[in-house]
């Protein structure tokens, strides 16, 4: 009797003891009967995440998720009742067991980020010893709660470390998606905010959580997770999104046929499988080079376990469901193709088909990965007419080219009178045919720089071609500003070094605008593929070398040329005022070769590349003319000053015709030969 109570004393004040040098974060105890020799195993299980204390008469079984130091520690021969426990200090990573008056250290590498649940009903087992006195405690306070007696106890535990560094991988991503174009820190490639979406992708195959689904994020990144057992994997899983208001997508709706999961199986069939479906509400991600436009930005992932999933003979159905969409505008079902060896990614829409209806769009596809709607322009014109359109193109160039060569020739040689301003007129004239010239010709072998495969050479073409159109058009520009002169100052302002300084002007301001844009990124010049749409279901790529960037492109380009054109209509218009003026006079005839030639060296045609995004039948008109008129404007520009040479010399014939009223028209060749 009073050997029982000297254990039973030594017993508590052993947990006393404990209890109070030890901030253990997890604590078992209870008392053991060993009847017989036996001895103590340490079992690691890293999958189930569980801590079981099991009890037999031969052995004390503990299994854990943590690596262990021994698997067998061997027990005292003397027999009787022992008290132990079993402690977990996380902030030393160490799983240590006490019985009776010595320690074993089960495990030095225990997991310092998990935490606890509630423990699973004990169990009994017939025959088998049980354990008694039991209590545990686990979190603050480490308050003891007392068990039944029992053979087998089970505590279950959840890697919370994953879930903070999930969440901190979530407020990363939504941090870059609302400022995409902020520093981050470094980027050893161009897609390394991608990279960032498959690591969360795989740290979310990975996360512990109770119940048969979980959701992570917010609204502009938002993961859910679905837990697949073999129950369920001979059955369509259909998931259904939140209804989100306000936005161009309402929500989506996504069914995964029961021939994906028998796919997913690997090795181990029974075991459980994981959805993993990305709700991600920002295109930052996902830019192409083409500028392509998400519809509401909405970009669906999907996954299932660590497997690449294609070619499923089943179809994978996703419906979007949103606002109904322009006339003039055709949804495309497309997923996010990641080229590894330049870094890269590109809508593509292998594999895919597009059902589309009044407020939604239905994508089937037989693979799995990130999903979206692009917004196409819709096809208006057959793929016959585009094929027109180049061969008109290239041959206009070709004829331009050559009319600009020959005119600046005749210009150099014909002109003979050295008159101050009409040798300025006849200079202005030659260099916005160069100009012409350097475009036509960078136009025409673009297309075979780009077949090349020299990346240097391909940057250097861009370059060359987007010279060449600055100047065209900054020369454009030049003769609006010397009509101006003309027609308000009347030669009554003499610059020094005028055409010196115009020069610098129509040369200097391309250069130093193509300079700029390449020393800012040497990637703004090189390759560009442009989707060319034989069908709504057939497309192909044409590829030249140009600005890779659509932003520059249209503040550079377009927007320099409204510039340009807005400018030259205002001094177009001044010119036809004072051709109105003039038409009582006679000459009508060359009063509108001379509007007509203005107009051509002004650039005036090139508006009607504003009236293409029209539809039907006027748009096709309107491309043809653009097409057969801007690609001819050399030869046009040849046609019309010959005509003038030859009204010129007709005029000398009849002197009545040649009043000193008409000498006041800015014309370069008619004042030339005229004065």
């Amino acid at each position: 009797m009073m050997d029982r109570l000297l254990l039973a004393l030594l017993f508590l004040l052993q947990r006393v003891d404990g209890s109070s040098r030890h901030a253990e974060d997890f604590r078992f105890c209870g008392e053991r009967s060993q009847t017989k020799k036996s001895h103590i195993t340490y079992q690691m299980r890293p999958e189930n995440n569980i801590i079981t204390i099991e009890n037999s008469a031969e052995m004390l079984k503990i299994s854990a998720p943590f690596p262990p130091c021994l698997e067998n520690y061997p027990l005292l021969d003397n027999l009787g009742n022992y008290g132990f426990c079993l402690y977990w200090y996380q902030s030393d990573g160490i799983f240590n067991l006490t019985y009776g008056r010595n320690s074993y250290t089960l495990s030095t590498e225990a997991h310092p980020s998990f935490d606890f649940s509630n423990p699973t009903a004990p169990q009994n087992r017939s025959g088998v010893p049980v354990l008694s006195n039991v209590s545990y405690a686990y979190g603050r306070g480490l308050r003891n709660t007392s068990l039944s007696s029992a053979a087998v106890y089970s505590f279950s535990i959840r890697d919370i470390s994953k879930v903070h560094e999930i969440k901190e991988e979530l407020r990363n991503l939504e941090n870059y998606m609302k400022n995409p174009n902020k520093p981050t820190g470094r980027m050893t490639s161009a897609n390394a905010p991608y990279k960032k979406l498959l690591r969360l992708e795989s740290n979310l195959g990975q996360v512990v959580f109770e119940g048969e689904s979980e959701t992570f994020g917010t609204s502009t990144v938002r993961a859910t997770v679905l837990k697949i057992g073999p129950s369920n994997a001979f059955q369509d899983l259909p998931f259904m999104s939140e209804l989100e208001v306000g936005r161009e997508v309402h929500g989506f709706a996504v069914n995964l046929p029961r021939i994906l999961f028998a796919q997913a199986k690997g090795r181990r069939g029974n075991a459980e499988r994981r959805v993993l479906l990305m709700d991600i509400n920002s295109q930052a991600l996902f830019q192409d080079q083409n500028g392509s436009r998400v519809l509401g930005e909405k970009v669906i992932g999907i996954t299932v376990g660590n497997t690449t999933v294609s070619g499923l003979p089943q179809d994978v159905v996703l419906k979007f469901f949103h606002d109904q969409l322009p006339r003039n505008v055709t949804p495309r079902c497309v997923f996010w193709d990641v080229d590894s060896s330049h870094g890269y990614g590109s809508w593509k829409s292998d594999g895919c088909e597009t059902e589309m209806g009044n407020n939604q769009t239905v994508c089937r596809c037989n693979h799995l990965t990130c999903f979206a709607v692009l917004m196409m322009s819709s096809p208006e014109i057959d793929y016959i007419h585009k094929e027109y359109l180049m061969i008109i193109a290239y041959i206009g160039c070709i004829i331009s080219a050559v009319a600009s060569l020959f005119t600046i020739f005749c210009c150099c040689c014909c002109s003979r009178r050295k008159h101050r301003d009409g040798t300025v007129n006849i200079y202005i004239h030659m260099n916005l045919l160069a100009a012409i010239f350097l475009l036509d010709v960078s136009f025409l072998l673009t297309e075979h720089l780009a077949s090349l495969g020299s990346e240097a050479a391909c940057k250097a073409g861009g370059m060359f071609l987007h010279l060449s159109l600055l100047g065209c058009l900054t020369w454009m520009g030049i003769e609006g500003y010397h009509l101006y002169r003309l027609v308000v100052e009347v030669f009554k302002t003499y610059v020094e070094h005028f055409m010196l300084k115009l020069c610098l002007v129509g040369w200097g301001l391309p250069i130093f605008i193509v300079g700029v844009i390449f020393l800012a990124n040497q990637a703004n010049y090189g390759l560009f593929h442009i989707e060319v749409f034989e069908s709504l279901e057939k497309s192909t790529n044409a590829t030249i070398c140009w600005i890779t960037a659509p932003l520059i492109h249209n503040i550079a380009n377009l927007g320099f040329f409204s510039l340009v054109f807005l400018f030259n209509v205002a001094m177009l218009g001044a010119m036809v005022r004072e051709i109105l003026r003039q038409r009582n006079r006679g000459h009508n005839l060359k009063h509108a070769l001379v509007l007509l030639g203005l107009s051509l060296m002004l650039g005036v045609p090139w508006a009607l590349a504003f009236c293409s995004f029209s539809l039907g039948s006027f748009q096709l008109v309107i491309i043809y003319l653009f097409t057969i008129i801007n690609t001819l404007q050399g030869f046009l520009i040849f046609l019309w000053y010959w005509k003038m040479v030859l009204q010129v010399r007709k005029s000398k014939s009849y002197p009545s015709l040649n009043n000193s009223n008409s000498t006041r028209l800015p014309v370069s060749t008619s004042r030339t030969n005229a004065d």
